[in-house]
């Protein structure tokens, strides 16, 4: 006599289904904002490998003066175009094996992502030919811009055969494979500390 009734089970039951099914909803989208934060994450640190990776290739630019193969002339050692940019620097970026003062650089914005290939200088160059010591098929494009001697002046190319000096600086703008339609691009602006050759 002394007992539950079959309605006080059924709303006891009722209220302690409902009260897990709001328990383990808070778990999953707790989970599930862990997942994406760890993914963001993630991505973050692989753009910030890559921009350090650039940037200190960059950085280290040099005004190498080499003669091409068809030409009698010496040139500074840096063409840039929109897509691609080739320079030497003091700061390669997968060092070698034996310690080598001038490594020249090519990055390409490819089908596969961003392509850096590097040569050991002096040599005679055949960056085009070189298979990428480095792919980042996260990085769907690249895009340089060079600053000139003027103040604000950014070109689409750097000339070596008309340029007797290395730009100002190098501004890369990224645009990843996981970003959103709507999201900014990430650009990146490195000075160039040697001018003369």
């Amino acid at each position: 006599m002394r007992g539950f009734s079959l309605i006080e089970m059924v709303l006891a039951l009722s209220i302690a289904a409902a009260v897990l099914v709001i328990v383990f909803g808070g778990l999953r989208a707790g989970l599930g904002a862990w997942s994406r934060g760890e993914a963001r994450a993630a991505q973050i640190d692989h753009a910030r490998g890559v921009i350090v990776l650039l940037e200190r290739a960059l950085d280290g630019a040099f005004p190498y003066r080499f003669v091409l193969a068809e030409q009698r002339e010496p040139r500074v050692l840096f063409e840039g175009r929109p897509a691609q940019v080739t320079f030497a620097t003091l700061a390669a970026p997968f060092p070698g094996a034996a310690p080598i003062a001038f490594t020249a650089v090519s990055l390409s914005s490819e089908e596969t992502g961003l392509a850096l290939r590097q040569q050991a200088l002096p040599n005679l160059l055949a960056l085009d030919r070189l298979a990428p010591v480095l792919v980042d098929r996260e990085t769907t494009v690249v895009r340089f811009r060079y600053l000139g001697e003027e103040p604000g002046t950014w070109q689409e190319a750097w000339d070596m055969s008309r340029e007797e000096t290395l730009p100002r600086a190098v501004e890369i703008t990224f645009v990843g494979r996981n970003s959103a339609s709507n999201a900014a691009p990430q650009v990146l602006t490195v000075p160039i500390r040697a001018a003369m050759p």
